[in-house]
């Protein structure tokens, strides 16, 4: 299992239009690729002092099936026109690290 971790940030003002983006249309997009071995999405929040944080972490069974979603060049992040739009910065690249062990919860 591969763990595909990014991080964004937004003004405090735009926090709630991005996170409404990033759930009603953005992770929508993602599913609807149909990418297979993709796992699912997690979306965590956390306001700083000048600023709000979110990091995505995007769950796939190998590294093909990442390819398969962003492309040869896999650690490139994939941000969509709408949400540059709205964020004040974000990691030109995502983290990949391979799970090594995982216990399961429900939210």
């Amino acid at each position: 299992m591969i763990a595909r971790i990014w991080h964004a940030y937004t003004s405090k003002e735009n926090a709630g239009a991005y996170e409404n983006l990033l759930k009603g249309e953005i992770f929508v997009w993602i599913e609807q690729k149909k990418v297979r071995g993709y796992k699912g999405i997690q979306l965590l929040r956390r306001d700083l002092e000048t600023e709000v944080e979110f990091t995505t972490m995007m769950w796939f069974d190998h590294l093909a099936s990442v390819r398969e979603f962003a492309g040869e060049d896999y650690e490139n992040a994939v941000v969509p026109a709408r949400a540059r739009e709205i964020m004040a910065r974000f990691d030109a690249k995502s983290v990949h690290c391979e799970v090594r062990h995982s216990l399961q919860y429900d939210f």
